[in-house]
């Protein structure tokens, strides 16, 4: 899959990176990107090229925090023609269903889903690539433009439990704490935002239904002209489900408003199957959860799916070549600062 994202998403990078000293003019070429390339912002450009972009930009200026810098001065127009159905949403649960189901019109690589337990909803965000890059500035983007927007939406009234990252803290959390305002948790086992699930009803006091119904009708003849991969859809839903142990094939499906049969044709018409899309993501998040230290390789077979340790063991052998034990031994985790 060739995931791709509207240029819109690298809005301001420009003025981020000259305000850290830095002449992205090498970096582009590098990863296939132009000036002229980003200057309209319906262009569709390679995720894993936008990535590598803001990676690289990071590392070059050694600011761990450049994408959520690009973040704290998104507005909500930086959807475009979408920002006016989000914007006049009844409610954010509203406004959240919308950015869902709509999403991929924005950015192929996003994964955003809402699970509610115990009078909690946790607002999981992910980027999920055809490459496995390290994404650590598009998640901290993603996460920042995510929250920025039910600002927009809601105002200051909404006060979240909590902001949650998988990967470490940086040196310096002002920004964090200037941007997201409250309990910020590294280390996590989700991306995303904890709330009470009644501040899902919140209203939206700038909305208006004639607006909505006009900016919908635009939306769906995009959407008609989009071409929407079931593959992709699947791979987010596992990325999500799977350390929450919702991630069987009837699961997902089912998330998915399809039956069995009906999702497994279409994955075999696009010549992939459920189980290698499921090996892939446990790969991938396999790398993430064994990289945090705080987590109990226990921990670590639980969320990827797995009842007994012995099974998990085994799983990881054939991906990895050696047990969890030895691999964790082997693999001494890099910080930001290694990197630089």
């Amino acid at each position: 899959m060739n995931t791709l994202v509207r240029a819109a998403a690298l809005t301001n990078y420009f003025e981020v990176a000259r305000s850290l000293g830095l002449n992205p003019q090498s970096l582009l070429q590098k990863v296939g990107l132009s000036k002229n390339l980003l200057e309209n912002p319906d262009q569709k450009i390679p995720v894993s090229s936008a990535i590598q972009l803001l990676e690289e930009s990071a590392q070059q200026t050694n600011c761990p925090t450049f994408g959520l810098l690009m973040a704290e001065s998104r507005q909500l127009s930086d959807f475009g023609v979408m920002s006016l159905l989000i914007l006049h949403q009844k409610t954010l649960k509203d406004a959240l269903s919308t950015l869902i189901q709509y999403k991929h019109l924005l950015n192929e690589s996003l994964a955003i889903h809402i699970e509610e337990a115990d009078q909690k909803v946790i607002i999981k965000e992910e980027i999920v690539t055809d490459r496995k890059l390290s994404s650590r500035q598009s998640i901290e983007l993603a996460m920042g433009i995510l929250f920025r927007t039910i600002n927009a939406l809601i105002g200051e009234r909404w006060v979240p439990l909590s902001v949650n990252f998988t990967h470490e803290a940086p040196p310096q959390l002002s920004l964090y704490r200037r941007i997201f305002g409250v309990n910020i948790e590294f280390g996590s086992e989700f991306n995303g935002i904890v709330c009470l699930a009644s501040d899902l009803n919140t209203p939206n006091l700038r909305a208006d239904s004639k607006m909505a119904t006009y900016a919908q009708k635009y939306v769906d003849t995009m959407l008609k002209e989009t071409e929407h991969s079931i593959a992709s859809d699947v791979e987010k839903a596992i990325y999500l489900s799977l350390p929450t142990g919702r991630a069987t094939i009837e699961q997902i499906s089912q998330s998915l408003g399809l039956n069995v049969r009906s999702m497994q044709r279409q994955l075999a018409e696009s010549g992939m199957v459920f189980s290698d899309l499921i090996n892939n993501a446990r790969h991938d998040l396999a790398m993430r959860y064994m990289d945090n230290p705080n987590f109990s390789l226990g921990h670590v077979a639980v969320l990827l799916g797995y009842s007994m340790p012995s099974s998990f063991t085994r799983w990881f052998k054939t991906e990895f070549g050696e047990s969890p034990a030895i691999w964790r031994k082997g693999h001494k985790k890099k910080t930001f600062n290694d990197i630089i």
